[in-house]
């Protein structure tokens, strides 16, 4: 039986959370973390609907250099389903909605600065096997599928994806930011300073250095 097959998805969010809540939040301050078992895909899509709070993702999880400042600033509230791509061999889709706040250190003045998100959002997995997600060449399509070992996905690591993938490449607190004084330090937003670059051609360097 695969995804197609007309049954009830069933909501992760009821099955897992355990004692009665507010069906598809999780509670704060509680590990959470939501996976999608083939097992379980294989007879019927299934959904979700969560609220996770700040700290339950780690977004320093294999981050770059410029994502180790990264931060979730509130609640990421996300809606909607997992499912087996029909006549597929494991491949996952997951999608739905996504809102978060998100806050990083602005690239000119080193303040933070809040990255809102709000957006639907489809990823798709295939499984490390059969040379999927071994070092060859793949097409175009395939250079923004994901890849998963095991049994499964888990929510949260696609979610740390898409808001790594959405994020702009320059994150700055506003666009007119003036930055940092490259020679005093100088926050330029909250004062200017009085230090002046000075400039030089490099092609005279060397006969500068003759008459020296």
């Amino acid at each position: 039986m695969n995804a197609a097959t007309q049954v009830p998805a069933a909501c992760y969010t009821d099955i897992l959370l355990g004692p009665p809540r507010p069906a598809g939040v999780c509670a704060l301050g509680q590990e959470f973390a939501v996976f999608f078992h083939l097992r379980d895909l294989d007879v019927r899509a299934v959904r979700f609907d969560v609220e996770i709070p700040p700290g339950d993702i780690d977004f320093q999880l294999g981050a770059k250099d410029k994502d180790t400042n990264l931060r979730q600033a509130g609640p990421l509230r996300a809606q909607g389903k997992a499912e087996l791509v029909t006549g597929s061999d494991g491949e996952i889709r997951v999608s739905g909605h996504l809102a978060v706040e998100m806050e990083a250190d602005c690239d000119r003045c080193l303040e933070a600065a809040r990255f809102p998100i709000d957006s639907d959002f489809a990823l798709y997995y295939r499984p490390v096997a059969d040379g999927y997600g071994d070092e060859k060449e793949i097409d175009s399509g395939e250079a923004e599928m994901g890849f998963y070992e095991g049994d499964g996905v888990e929510l949260n690591d696609v979610l740390r994806e898409f808001i790594l993938l959405t994020l702009p490449m320059q994150r700055v607190c506003r666009e007119s930011c003036k930055g940092i004084c490259p020679l005093c330090g100088q926050n330029r937003n909250q004062k200017e300073c009085q230090c002046h670059a000075e400039t030089s051609d490099d092609r005279w360097a060397a006969l500068k250095s003759l008459k020296s």
